[in-house]
């Protein structure tokens, strides 16, 4: 018999598993106060649960968990990057950065990535599957369980296209943000997408209060489809209407990362492309200097190109920042971690 995989529940849902078992409704806000906001690793842990209950758990509930493999942290303290395995021996990483406003962790979604951008390490290895949404919540639960420090911010960018998970991404969202649970504000919270538009219109539909990243990286068709395969299933024009759509659903400002590479994306005349493009536009676009990663050939850069790219956009009145480079001592960019492990516990 398949367990039920008891985390992924919302408390409505777990009040159903709970009388089924002839038990009261109440105790379900006990068990779900235990795995959200006491962080309980194990059923035992359950002390206001009674012993009889504890033990239909174990035998009925999966409590998913994560086992710690590495930890690395910068020089400057700032960005911790945490590798756990799965239960089912698959890797996944979450990277944790301290901010004076408060403790952001990005996390992955999906075991790899099937989504092929040159760029990116996470998809390097290919795709395995998704995770649930207690896995995605472990690794928030967990970072704060090794730190004893709360978790504030939460951003879905780390390995693996979230709208590709969109069911479990959804789960985790409603449940990270339950008054009954952790609490996170949904405002704190950032999912990052390469740009699948039907799904960007079916989240807006949702009317949740989280900011939306479009992970853009071109001013036109042409280069972004060189640069990310999905740009040949959906134009510039489709991903951006449906960013339109969301504005106009969620009042929410939109967030485009734009990773600056070397002589493929970074020239003055598609910065001006750019600026067009998003003139009007309730956005914000952040500028990230690219991690360079072995597999490919693709360079940072140029410190003086991402600063005239960014007066150029201001010139034409958007909203820009360049994101502050943290932990790339650690290689702290999406799937390095797990890649480097995977390729030396393999040799």
């Amino acid at each position: 018999m398949d367990k039920t995989d008891i985390k992924s529940l919302n408390l409505e849902e777990l009040k159903s598993f709970i009388t089924k078992a002839g038990e009261k409704p109440f105790r379900a806000s006990q068990i779900y106060e235990w795995l959200h906001v006491k962080l309980a690793w194990d059923f035992e842990e359950m002390t206001n649960v009674s012993k009889t209950l504890r033990t239909y758990l174990t035998e009925n509930a999966d409590l998913k968990k994560l086992t710690l493999v590495r930890t690395l942290t910068s020089k400057t303290g700032e960005t911790s990057k945490f590798l756990f395995q799965l239960e089912d021996g698959n890797l996944l990483e979450c990277v944790l950065m301290k901010y004076h406003h408060g403790n952001s962790v990005c996390i992955s979604s999906q075991v790899g990535c099937k989504m092929g951008c040159r760029f990116c390490a996470s998809t390097l290895n290919g795709f395995e599957r998704n995770l649930t949404a207690s896995e995605m919540l472990n690794q928030i639960y967990m970072v704060q369980r090794i730190t004893g420090e709360r978790v504030s911010n939460v951003v879905v960018m780390g390995t693996g296209e979230p709208l590709d998970n969109y069911d479990n991404l959804v789960s985790f969202i409603k449940i990270l943000t339950d008054d009954k649970g952790l609490h996170i504000s949904q405002r704190n919270i950032t999912v990052s997408t390469c740009g699948l538009a039907d799904r960007i219109r079916q989240l807006a539909d949702e009317e949740l209060q989280i900011t939306l990243a479009l992970s853009l990286h071109a001013s036109n068709d042409t280069t972004r489809k060189e640069l990310m395969p999905i740009a040949n299933r959906y134009s510039i024009a489709e991903v951006l209407a449906a960013c339109d759509y969301y504005f106009e659903k969620t009042g929410r400002r939109m967030t485009f990362e734009y990773s600056l590479i070397a002589g493929e994306n970074d020239k003055e005349e598609q910065a001006k492309e750019l600026a067009k493009l998003l003139k009007g536009k309730n956005a914000h676009v952040n500028l990230i200097p690219v991690n360079p990663i072995k597999e490919r050939n693709y360079k940072q850069s140029q410190v003086e190109s991402i600063h005239k790219f960014k007066l150029i956009l201001e010139k034409y009145g958007i909203n820009v920042t360049i994101r502050r480079e943290m932990g790339t001592d650690i290689d702290a960019a999406c799937g390095q971690l797990r890649k480097s492990y995977m390729e030396e516990t393999s040799g």
